[in-house]
């Protein structure tokens, strides 16, 4: 056999949002085993990669410990020569003040094979998105590109005379080359705008002249910024959608007998939204999980980042379950009150051969929707489903009387809510429970959750089971050191799918500001809708 050869692949992200990711990058990202990214990558990009890839965090902050140059690129050798498939993702494009050279260099002198994937840059794509072109006919027959990290080794006299300047990386100088562009002749009344973080949800833009854009932003934090200075600027007014007007913000024509899911508001971009959009949530799930929520949720417009808080795995053993299955004809009820459940029920009947014929002189209760609909791709309708969805109200809405009746409850192996076997044991029910499946915290946070969270990214965090609650604080402690997650969590929005998750969320976070009306996820979306919708009408009253 062969010893297997690495190879790196230097990989524009793009500005951004993962919209803008080229397929190209999209495909390799799904692929990689090895991920090396800088800061500003978007974490929505993080979600892409297998959950056995390593990954390393690379990024230059300013202010703060960073590695350096010389340290990546012997990362990226050594990932090479271990037999890696290593995607070395950079903001923008690779070759637009990527320092892509000196990583290529390295692995050229280490003899390993690289590959270079284009990205669109935040120079050519910022000003786009704010309805600036680069070129026109009359006002802008060149631009030029330039880092505004160190201003003083700029040619500022050649600069003046080009029509249009694009500064990246001058978040922190814009008074310095506001300072060098007049000393050199530059007419204070030249249009300028800052464009913040284009591409995201948090776009934000300034529009000014060389007279008083500085004013404007003092005291903001501007980076990750793109300046561009020049008269095409002034043509932002006229290339805008027609949809809404220059500067709107909030929510547009609120009005009372408006329902929430149906708002949407504007950026001032030109972008039409739906009301979440500009929201980043955070959605605790089982890992390995198919997330119908996060669509819900992203079809609303919010940037969805999903963290694997529940791993989902067989029991220790499965003598209780077999042994129930091999006399199902004892039994009068089958409960069911997860999809897990169902699932892991179904596949021990199918391996001791049988089908669902077996179940023929049973009746089916289940709890929730997503439950029902994970029964009836086994052909099979539940005989009881209860109105609100929790398992509490099986016995109090059950449709008959259970003294004496024999149950079968397969369910977690441990962690389990006892209060449904309790009211089953004290209203004369039989009830025999096994262990279908188990349920345990992951070793650690997703790159992705852990990243947001630290960059004070996360609007909402969304909890649809109280193990997710527990097991969030667990991780946070071990992977973000966060010894009082009450304070960590000050200004992010606490979402329940139900009473029983929020007396979790309340006894660990110490509070519940959502919670979903319907016990579902589609209640869950509505809830966090609606409260966006309050925001917005908070922020808007005078």
């Amino acid at each position: 056999m062969s010893e297997q050869i690495g190879k790196v692949y230097l990989v524009g992200a793009g500005p951004g949002d993962i919209a803008y990711l080229t397929l190209r990058a999209q495909k390799l990202l799904t692929q990689a085993e090895v991920l090396v990214y800088d800061a500003l990558v978007d974490t929505q990009l993080l979600q892409l990669v297998p959950p056995a890839c390593r990954q390393f965090n690379v990024g230059k902050r300013g202010g703060r410990p960073s590695n350096s140059q010389a340290n990546i690129n012997q990362l990226l050798v050594e990932q090479c020569q271990q037999g890696k498939k290593v995607v070395r993702l950079k903001s923008g494009d690779p070759f637009i003040f990527g320092r892509a050279a000196s990583e290529i260099q390295a692995l050229i002198a280490a003899g390993c094979t690289f590959e270079v994937v284009p990205g669109i840059s935040s120079a050519l794509a910022a000003p786009l998105l704010a309805s600036i072109p680069l070129s026109d006919p009359v006002l802008s027959k060149c631009f030029a590109v330039l880092s505004a990290h160190q201003p003083s080794e700029l040619d500022w006299e050649g600069l003046v005379r080009i029509d249009t300047l694009v500064f990246l990386m001058g978040g922190r100088n814009l008074e310095e080359i506001v300072r060098c562009l007049r000393r050199h002749g530059l007419s204070k009344k030249t249009p300028v705008a800052v464009i913040r973080a284009c591409g995201r949800l948090q776009q934000q833009l300034w529009i000014g002249t060389l007279a008083d854009i500085v004013e404007q932003t003092a005291g903001i934090s501007l980076s990750p910024a793109v300046i561009v200075i020049g008269e095409v600027v002034g043509l932002h007014h006229y290339l805008q959608s027609p949809e809404f007007e220059e500067g709107v913000t909030g929510v547009i024509g609120l009005e009372d007998n408006v329902q929430p899911d149906k708002l949407t508001y504007g950026n001032g971009f030109g972008v039409k939204a739906s009301i979440l959009k500009g929201k980043t949530i955070l959605v605790t799930r089982s890992a390995g999980q198919s997330s119908k929520f996060a669509q819900l949720l992203q079809d609303e417009g919010a940037r969805v980042i999903e963290m694997p808080a529940l791993v989902i795995g067989p029991p220790s053993n499965w003598e209780g379950l077999d042994n129930a299955i091999n006399c199902l004809s004892d039994f009068d009820w089958l409960i069911l009150t997860s999809t897990n459940g169902v699932d892991y029920f179904f596949e021990r009947l199918w391996q001791q051969g049988k089908d669902t014929r077996a179940l023929a002189a049973i009746k089916i209760a289940v709890v929730g929707r997503k439950t029902a609909a994970s029964l009836k791709e086994h052909n099979l309708q539940p005989d009881f489903i209860p109105s609100n969805f929790v398992a509490d109200s099986l016995i109090a809405e059950f449709p008959e009387t259970i003294a004496g009746k024999k149950v079968l409850f397969p369910r977690v192996e441990t962690g389990g809510r006892e209060v449904l076997v309790k009211e089953m044991h004290t209203q004369g029910a039989i009830v025999t429970e096994v262990a279908a499946y188990e349920s345990r915290c992951p070793e650690q946070m997703v790159s992705a959750a852990q990243q947001a969270l630290e960059q004070q990214e996360v609007d909402v965090i969304t909890f649809a089971s109280s193990k997710t609650v527990k097991n969030f604080v667990r991780l946070v402690e071990i992977s973000l050191q966060w010894q009082q997650p009450l304070s960590q969590l000050e200004g992010i929005c606490i979402a329940s799918i139900g009473p029983q998750t929020s007396i979790t969320c309340r006894q660990l976070l110490g509070r519940v500001d959502i919670e979903a009306g319907e016990y579902t996820l589609e209640g869950l979306t509505q809830g966090i809708i609606g409260w966006a919708a309050q925001s917005h009408r908070t922020k808007e009253m005078p």
